[in-house]
């Protein structure tokens, strides 16, 4: 039992609206279906044409002999996401999260925004000191996997320094919105009943929510999680969302337009250096999925989620900073 209760969970606690943690759960269900649906449109405006060019060239389409399933679209949009033209737009309306986290939070639950830790106080430090940490741990996992010799990295020639800051600010809203989502609404949500479910129960939709990713693995799901884990605990450190948006968006622009590794399974784009996988074994180069189906991610994670666990055991020295769940 997770003994800690930071303020902004207080603060969760104070709505006009006190579901109950089914309830909750339910409703964050039905408002991560509506993200979904929002996210998707443009994307999937900008890729039909791409889509219906394939199915011209298929005679078997063509005449009338052979009709496009669900799965078949899907395989074949798959193949257009991470060309830029897709990519960025996919990226930049994940700020849909960012509203509908912000509409749950003040229009369904009826609380402030304060208490998804969406703080004014020291935001500059805050969002610096989590670039700084992002680009620390995605640096460390790679570096692991090149001395290891699961993979290789070369410096790549012609780089795309435009294409490179659309994608810098794609994941800037991306990173933020995911957040916004888990951590700063689903998480503050449950957190006003008991900090262990708030926890765990982010953590594990967080990992779900990437669930359908091209060549995700059992070691990449654990990853995600973890991640989660990490990214919980850092938030109920410093009390305030802001870090964590920043580590989340910078780990991806790392992992993707600085070294060009995949991100979560969605393939290669622009990058300064380009990380080759080496070996053959999966669970040191996270296969198709990219790094973070690695055991270096793993072990990297791990040791993160325990320096913050030490700092907030230190940040809770006494009975009076904490707080008994209930």
């Amino acid at each position: 039992m997770l003994r800690f209760k930071p303020k902004m969970f207080q603060e969760a606690s104070a709505s006009y609206v006190n579901h109950s943690i089914p309830v909750k759960i339910l409703i964050f269900i039905a408002a991560f279906v509506v993200i979904l649906i929002l996210e998707s449109i443009i994307p999937s405006v900008l890729t039909l044409p791409e889509i219906m060019d394939e199915l011209a060239s298929d005679p078997l389409y063509t005449s009338g002999k052979k009709q496009l399933t669900l799965a078949e679209s899907m395989d074949i949009a798959s193949k257009y996401t991470h060309e830029p033209k897709i990519m960025i737009p996919n990226l930049l309306c994940t700020v849909f999260g960012t509203i509908v986290s912000l509409f749950c939070c003040r229009c369904i639950e009826m609380r402030h925004v304060r208490s998804m830790g969406v703080r004014k106080r020291r935001l500059v430090p805050h969002y610096l000191t989590g670039l700084g940490i992002g680009a620390v741990l995605m640096t460390s996992i790679t570096l692991l996997t090149v001395i290891s010799g699961a993979n290789s990295i070369s410096l790549c020639s012609g780089i795309n320094f435009g294409i490179i800051a659309l994608y810098l600010l794609g994941f800037f809203v991306q990173g933020m919105s995911e957040e916004f989502i888990f951590r700063g609404y689903l998480m503050s949500s449950l957190g006003s009943k008991n900090t262990t479910i708030a926890v765990i129960v982010n953590s594990a939709a967080f990992g779900l929510a990437h669930g359908l990713n091209p060549g995700l693995t059992p070691l990449a799901m654990v990853n995600l999680v973890l991640f989660g884990l990490f990214a919980s605990f850092y938030v109920i450190l410093f009390d305030d969302l802001w870090g964590a948006c920043a580590i989340h968006s910078v780990w991806n622009f790392m992992q993707g337009n600085i070294y060009g590794i995949s991100v979560s399974g969605s393939g290669k784009s622009e990058s300064v250096f380009a990380v080759s996988q080496k070996s053959s074994h999966g669970f040191l180069t996270g296969g198709d999925f990219g790094i973070e189906g690695s055991i270096f991610t793993t072990i990297i994670l791990l040791i993160a989620t325990a320096a913050v666990l030490y700092a907030i055991k230190r940040s809770y020295p006494d009975e009076k900073k904490i707080t008994q769940t209930k």
